[in-house]
């Protein structure tokens, strides 16, 4: 095949491995649906597992699996309550790491408000909790100096201190 030099340059990406890619290790956490249904039910304060199973009807033994899986990642920790007369049982609480999620599933949540709600509007509106204030609340993406980047092009990707080289 004969080139006419105008062909693009590989795309800087390709210099370094994803191998260590972070995106991808929070994916392996957070990728799968139930997953994001468990934490979207525990951010609602939906916090027992019977409640959780019930509100969100996932079957039971994923809703083990997952709620296990969020534990074992330190997203969620285990909360013993006792009703009286009853066993003791456990409700799940976000961590401190847990909480840093807020900002992803509200962008995910907005998204799906733009591309997928029903015609009559999305079915949850996320607010300021302040009760004097209680406008709705928005994700943006600022860079460090402050700039507001509205537009996902203006944002680039350079290597980072933990960069391998790709050596596919």
């Amino acid at each position: 095949m004969r080139t006419t030099g105008t062909e693009p340059s590989a795309p800087a990406a390709m210099a370094w491995s994803v191998d260590n890619c972070t995106l991808g290790r929070a994916m392996a956490i957070l990728g799968e649906r139930w997953t994001v249904v468990v934490l979207r039910e525990v951010f609602l304060g939906v916090r027992r597992f019977d409640d959780i199973r019930r509100h969100a009807g996932i079957p039971r033994q994923v809703l083990t699996n997952r709620l296990a899986a969020l534990v074992d990642q330190g997203i969620l920790r285990k909360v013993p309550y006792r009703a009286d007369g009853a066993r003791t049982r456990h409700e799940y609480r976000l961590t401190a790491m847990g909480l840093e999620l807020q900002p992803v599933l509200l962008a995910i949540s907005h998204w799906g408000d733009r591309h997928l709600a029903d015609p009559g509007g999305p079915p949850t509106v996320f607010v300021h909790r302040d009760e004097e204030c209680a406008e709705e609340v928005h994700v943006e993406v600022r860079c460090a100096a402050g700039h507001h980047l509205a537009d996902p092009r203006q944002v680039a990707t350079r290597p980072g201190p933990g960069v391998r080289p790709f050596e596919g």
